[in-house]
């Protein structure tokens, strides 16, 4: 302002730049209030309404654990193995605020404890109490997040009409059981603690779980943050898998779905019906029919010859006919050969 008082005849010409400046810095901010309200919605409101403008960024972190990646590598003892040698992170997301959105006495606080209570009981209803409190926390991380409903029961029973339930339980005819009363009344406790602030940070910012005698694909691919009781927590990558993504809102409804039960034990009792094999589609003089009485190996030419199927006289060497010892001889580490044989 005082260089145009002092330089009259520049004035217009200032004036000029000035109005261009001030167009410039205006189109500056408001590209920067597009970006940054975009960034808003991704990141802390998460309203239904954008989700075609999320799609793209969600359906990506959605595919790190479903379909494909989620095929199951390993079960038993070999996945637990296996589990042990994915390495941990070392960062379990940051500190996690409580979860304080549902006012308690109203009958959404009353709809989500229920279904907290559920998720609970049916994932770890066996495991400790700091297992339990980890199930409900990957619960309310949900709730916070970007990539998932932003309701409790909307969260839990997320995939039940679908082709995917986001926790097993809702599809896998658990909820048909009755539940233990003792067992019921301490997740019910550890439900009601989560809705009221208490939080598990050995687990964090985690979204994910698995059972450690499973192994699913998607292990491989989220930061692993550490395993309690039964189950191995993970949280997602980068600065989706941290606290600070933890912003969105609660929508303010909590309903449970009217799931059709007697459908469900209808389609469970068709799928644990025993499949009886087909009838052997034989070739006249190639294929013979099997027999009870057969107890060879397939393909061993000691019993009946399917010349149907490859085969071929083999005698094992005298070494591998040697029939296992009684007493483990010393100095020789069995069980070292077969870790290494598997």
């Amino acid at each position: 302002m005082s260089e145009l008082a002092i330089q009259p005849s520049a004035q217009i010409e200032s004036s000029g730049r000035v109005r261009h400046a001030v167009i410039g810095v205006a189109t500056a901010a408001a590209v920067f209030l597009l970006v940054t309200g975009f960034a808003g919605h991704v990141f802390r409101q998460g309203p239904a309404q954008d989700a075609p403008v999320q799609a793209p960024e969600i359906t990506r972190l959605q595919m790190m654990t479903e379909g494909a990646q989620a095929d199951i590598l390993g079960n038993g003892a070999d996945a637990a193995q296996r589990n042990k040698l994915i390495p941990v992170s070392g960062y379990s997301g940051g500190a996690v605020a409580p979860f304080h959105a549902i006012a308690p006495d109203t009958s959404a606080y009353d709809i989500a404890r229920k279904c907290l209570t559920q998720a609970i009981y049916y994932e770890a209803g066996n495991q400790s109490v700091e297992g339990k409190r980890a199930v409900a926390q990957v619960v309310l991380n949900r709730v916070r997040h970007p990539a998932y409903p932003h309701s409790v029961c909307g969260v839990v029973y997320e995939g039940w009409n679908g082709r995917t339930c986001q926790f097993t339980f809702v599809c896998d005819g658990s909820l048909l059981r009755a539940p233990v009363p003792a067992l019921w009344r301490e997740s019910e406790e550890v439900a009601a603690e989560a809705l009221d602030g208490q939080t598990e940070q050995a687990v964090g910012s985690a979204t994910n779980y698995h059972a450690d005698y499973v192994l699913p694909r998607w292990a491989f691919t989220l930061p692993k943050i550490t395993q309690l009781g039964a189950h191995i927590f993970y949280r997602l990558p980068g600065r989706w898998g941290s606290a600070e993504a933890l912003t969105a809102r609660w929508d303010g409804h909590e309903a449970i779905p009217n799931i059709d039960y007697q459908g469900l034990r209808e389609r469970l009792a068709a799928e644990t019906q025993e499949v009886q094999p087909s009838a052997p589609q034989l070739v006249p003089g190639l294929t013979v029919t099997p027999l009870i009485s057969d107890r060879h190996a397939p393909d061993d030419v000691g019993g009946r010859i399917d010349t149907t199927k490859p085969w071929r006289l083999s005698i094992p060497l005298p070494v591998s006919a040697r029939p296992t010892p009684a007493v483990q001889p010393a100095g020789e580490d069995t069980g070292k050969a077969q870790g290494e044989q598997s």
